[in-house]
């Protein structure tokens, strides 16, 4: 058997496919160009001075209006919650808690006001923080470094402050440590990734609040709450939780007023919102509405009272924040100042001069910024440019005409007033003209490199398909299709480093890499072009309802509703792909009922095979039913409400509805763990003593008690108080990483000693096991002929013995027949159980329905195969494609099934500390257990792929009727012959083993890659449209890092299976001797 240049030539091809990944993400997903420019103050960005008005010392600009700010942000504060509705009787958890900022607003009108706080998105904290200090828009793909912060290197308010020698202090989220590395004149930092903590942050920020607020050493003061996210996150908004966390917000602050001084300002905000479910990320209106409260003890704001509270951008805040404080605003900024901050204390003349004076201002600092960004990028539309030069340019010559006026001394006038007013607005339409283009333009693609990488995604499909075919006809020289292929890829490479070396040009790896993947590609399709074989049009018949269905669903990617919907669409189109199975079977007349004459030997076969499949069938169908019950909501589908299985059981109040859901969830999982261990008995698989098979018996029951103890812990953590809570919390550290501790074990077994073969050798022997033989096997060939005779003496003795009336057997091998998926089934249930481990209590019976569906679907595609192997294939060691793509549907269906959907609001973040309740000290291991928790069903379909081979021997029975029912069907006129029976037919030939392998690696990647080509050229194409950002852009990268998870975990599937065959090698290299 090849076992290396299977699993070398399947790595090539997902490289091949990785590299089309990363130039089309290249492409698709740029980010913006940050410029390096500062703003100082002595840029001639300052309006002259208005009547009376002048900068003080130590101001840039314009006058400073506050001389300290505290800047509190509650993480997730939506504006709901800041919202006091008196007339609610019976308000929810998270409303009316915030009643202290309704009695300052409504008790001090000009000194308080609340605001809507519109987030832009993607609504993640890393990305907030960004768009509060700089002003700017982050773009897409930031949201993949929120959990991998690095600095800010763009001008900024923080920036700014520290050079023009302001004390800023921090304390809570550490998140900002990374933002703004040395910026602090003085800080407190909180670990923040644990979104189980709701306290650990908001208690330390409240033991250093006050005291430094009474120091004064400061001039910003900013504190970072997290509480109120984390409780979200845990329990959703509405839970008690939520309205204990809010209550300490509202003392917080009712102390904190005290203790600030006249001079200072307090800005109370929201860096995004929160879904129903606690959830954010995404661009919904929950997210994004988040709210701002502006208060001070000096008056702010004019006697006028907005009936609705205003909506204001985030990035406004930049440039209000930094005049009011007398700094520059930050070169980047194309937010707007609050003109209602630059009132003043006088009458409604000098109020508007002061609010001219900042738009003024503001206006000059984002045309500067304009021209600076166009000349570098080039990507901002030149019509727009133009268009908006011209509105800055009209508002700047009125304003000079004014200001001339001014200076003249003319008396004030009605008409005058109107001027200014008219002038201030036409300032207020250039700044949000200004960020409407850069929301369009900044979403900025490189056409060139996104059909490269489609075509090189294409390209390495069709190399599957092509490949997979040879593979099949046993026409496969890994020399002239791995070998050569890969000289040729390599040589690409040296050829671009070394013209990088003599140009001295910045080198960018993705290109090389891809160019290399394209000059290997096509020396496979050069080696290969005219060597394909035929294939019979019965063959290609047998595509058209597999390649249908696929299409379908490739078609379905164009779609925003049916990407919105396809929880619903998995299941639909695997549970049609099953039925249509079984209409074809009955189409060529093998689906025979009760009524049916018995006219030949085989009728009576086919009677029970139909009732069979039928019985699988509904099977099949009931676990797709029931595995809807487990789905997450997009906010895109309107009254949808999200399962209840996905919340953990800490969340339910009743002590009776938790109690009976755990038992549930118990007897799911201890369900699980009995019917792998009687599968496993049933073929033989748990009478030996090996290491392995004693791990299985008493490992697996352990495992599931640890795990079960350790929900019994989490779901009651929040009621346990004392000193049981020190030790709760130990459990709820140990007990995780005790599973991860077995379960790795466990692993590292199977790969150690994978056979769970039990030999029993009756001392009465019939003969020799094999002919007469002298000495050790001296080549592979001698190996692999006596190998054969080993399993026909078997065979031999046994069905001798069994004929004589005898109940003794020479060599009686228990096991032998399923070694293969033993081992596979052992691993799959060791990954399940650590997966469930990650995801909350009642998925457990997610997982049961993963495991049932799985044998059923394994069982319906061996039935059907059964009959329809002979009328498509020539070959039984041929996985079907209905079969490939079946298997791929299903790890699809379950991706949904078990809580999850391609957006990021749906990602678990609590698995990441699952077993760890301290920060990590680095972001490789949270992403790991956060990626499997995501991709579970991914992993473990792609791992047993090769039970799509292995299945159909394993159904095999020794039943002389169906083994001459099966000869009959192939139209097999070779004399008789007893082959070997289950899974010791594949080792009897091993080249087609391997080569079965091979194929069926490349099948299962076609498919996959046919998918992910279909959301790449949905995502280009269709790039301009509305949802793309929304819909489209999440669908790939979540279709594109499924793909790579499910590739790799397919490639270790395939190592195990040839593990496995090299430790049966040596098993009977130990045997022959005997």
């Amino acid at each position: 058997m090849q076992r290396w240049p299977v699993l070398l030539f399947l790595a090539w091809a997902c490289f091949l496919f990785f590299s089309g990944i990363g130039l089309f993400t290249s492409g698709f997903l740029l980010m913006r160009i940050e410029l390096t420019n500062r703003s100082s103050c002595s840029d001639p960005l300052a309006a002259p001075a208005w009547a009376g008005q002048g900068v003080a010392p130590g101001a840039c600009w314009m006058p400073q209006r506050v001389t300290k700010a505290v800047l509190l942000i509650i993480d997730a504060l939506t504006f709901e919650f800041a919202r006091f509705d008196p007339a609610k009787a019976q308000p929810r958890p998270y409303e009316n808690k915030l009643g202290f900022l309704h009695q300052l607003a409504g008790s001090q009108p000009r000194h308080a006001r609340l605001y809507r706080f519109r987030a832009d998105p993607p609504t993640t904290t890393m990305q907030r923080i960004k768009g509060i200090t700089t002003g700017s828009l982050p773009t897409f793909i930031d949201v993949g470094s929120n959990f991998a912060s690095y600095a800010i290197e763009e001008d900024n308010l923080l920036g700014q402050l520290v050079e023009n020698g302001r004390r800023v202090v921090f304390m809570g989220d550490d998140t900002w440590d990374g933002l703004f590395p040395q910026k602090f004149f003085r800080s407190y930092f909180f670990p923040s990734f644990n979104v189980k903590d709701l306290h650990t942050v908001d208690d330390g920020i409240l033991q250093h609040l006050y005291t430094t607020v009474d120091g004064g050493e400061w001039d910003l003061l900013i504190a970072h709450f997290l509480g109120v996210d984390h409780c979200g996150h845990k329990h959703g908004p509405d839970h008690p939780e939520m309205a204990k966390k809010l209550t300490q917000m509202n003392e917080m602050l009712r102390s904190l007023v005290d203790h600030l001084a006249n001079d200072t300002l307090l800005l109370v905000a929201g860096d995004h919102g929160m879904t129903e479910t606690g959830d954010h990320g995404g661009d919904s209106e929950k997210e994004v509405n988040a709210a701002l409260f502006v208060y001070s003890k000096t008056p702010l704001f004019g006697a006028h009272l907005p009936k609705e509270p205003e909506t204001i951008p985030q990035v406004n805040l930049v440039p209000t924040l930094a005049l009011l404080l007398g700094v520059p605003i930050p070169y980047s900024n194309i937010g707007e100042v609050m003109a209602e901050l630059f009132s003043g204390d006088g009458g409604a003349g000098l109020a508007a001069f002061s609010q001219l004076l900042a738009y003024r201002i503001n206006a000059g600092q984002v045309d500067r910024f304009l021209h600076s960004y166009s000349l570098a990028a080039q990507d901002l539309p030149a019509e727009r440019l133009r268009y908006l030069r011209e509105l800055f340019s009209a508002a700047l010559e009125e304003h000079d005409r004014l200001l001339v006026q001014v200076r003249e001394g003319l008396p004030a006038s009605p008409k005058q007033e109107a001027r200014l007013g008219q002038l201030v607005g036409r300032f207020q339409h250039y700044l949000r003209e200004a960020r409407a283009m850069c929301m369009e333009s900044w979403a900025r693609f490189h056409p060139l490199r996104m059909v490269a990488g489609c075509a090189l995604i294409a390209a390495s499909c069709l190399l599957c398909c092509v490949a997979s075919e040879l593979a099949a006809a046993l026409d496969f020289s890994y020399r002239s299709r791995l070998l050569y292929p890969l000289l040729w890829g390599l040589a690409v490479a040296a050829v671009l480093g070394l013209a990088h070396l003599l140009t001295r040009e910045g080198l960018d790896l993705i290109l090389v890499v891809s160019w290399s993947a394209a000059a290997s590609q096509l020396a496979f399709f050069w080696h290969s072009w005219g060597r394909r074989p035929r294939r019979r049009l019965r063959a290609w018949q047998g595509l058209v309802l597999p390649m249908g269905i696929l299409f379908i669903r490739c078609c379905a990617m164009f779609s925003d509703s049916f990407v919105v919907a396809e929880a619903r669409v998995a299941p639909f189109l695997l549970a049609s792909l099953a039925i249509l199975l079984v209409g074809k079977v009955h189409w060529h007349g093998r689906l025979t009922t009760l009524e049916a004459p018995k006219q030949s030997p085989g009728t009576a076969f086919y009677q029970k095979e139909s009732w069979r499949l039928l019985c699988l069938l509904a099977v099949l169908l009931t676990c797709l039913r029931l595995s809807g019950l487990f789905h997450q909501c997009r906010e895109e589908i309107p009254h949808c409400q999200p399962s209840p299985f996905l919340a953990p059981l800490s969340s339910l109040q009743s002590t009776q509805a938790k109690n009976l859901f755990y038992l549930l969830c118990v007897v799911s999982l201890a369900g699980l763990v009995y019917a792998v261990r009687c599968w496993l008995r049933h073929y033989g698989n748990l009478n030996s003593a090996s290491p392995l098979v004693l791990f299985v018996r008493w490992a697996f029951p352990l495992l599931a008690v640890w795990i079960a103890c350790y929900w019994a812990v989490t779901s009651g953590a929040e009621d346990t108080l004392g000193k049981l809570q020190e030790l709760v919390q130990v459990a709820l550290v140990g007990f995780p990483q005790a599973i991860y501790g077995l379960a790795s074990l466990g692993l590292l077994l199977v790969l150690w000693t994978p056979v769970t073969v039990f030999v029993k050798d009756s001392r009465e022997s019939v003969g020799p096991i094999v002919t007469p033989y002298q000495g050790a096997p001296s080549s592979q060939a001698d190996l692999q002929h006596v190998i054969p005779q080993i399993y026909r003496r078997m065979q031999e003795s046994l069905k001798t013995q069994l004929d004589r009336g005898h109940r003794r057997a020479t060599l009686a091998a228990y096991g032998l027949g399923s070694v293969y998926s033993a081992a596979l089934v052992i691993v799959l249930t060791l990954l399940g159980l650590l997966l469930l481990t990650l995801h909350s209590e009642r998925m457990s019976l997610a997982f049961l329905l993963l495991f049932l569906e799985g044998f059923a679907l394994l069982h319906h595609l061996e039935a059907c195969s059964v009959t329809l192997v002979s009328l498509f294939l020539s070959e039984p060691f041929v996985v079907p494609w209905y079969a490939v793509t079946a298997w791929v549907f299903a790890a699809t269906q379950f991706f949904y099934s078990t809580g999850h959907q391609p957006i990021f609001p749906a990602i678990h973040w609590h698995a990441a500390f699952v077993g760890f309740q301290e920060s990590h000290s680095t972001h490789l291991l949270p992403a790991v257990l956060v990626g499997a928790n995501t991709f579970a069903s991914h992993i473990l379909f792609a791992v047993g792929c090769p039970l799509l081979l292995l299945w159909p021997f394993v159904c095999e029975v020794p039943n002389s009727q169906r083994r001459k029912l099966k000869k009959e069907l192939r139209e097999e006129v070779q004399e008789e012959e007893e082959e070997p029976m289950m899974e010791m037919r594949l080792r009897e030939s091993p080249e087609r083993f391997s080569a079965a392998l091979l194929q069926l690696g490349l099948k299962y990647l076609f498919v996959l890659g046919v998918q992910l080509l279909a959301c790449v050229w949905a995502a280009m194409i269709l790039r301009r449209h509305l949802m793309v950002w929304k819909v489209f852009a999440p669908k790939f990268l979540f279709e594109a890092l499924g793909f790579m998870v499910s590739s790799i975990c397919l490639l270790l599937g395939i190592f195990l299976v040839m593990r496995v065959d090299c430790a049966v090698s040596a098993w009977f290299e130990q045997l022959q001797p005997r």
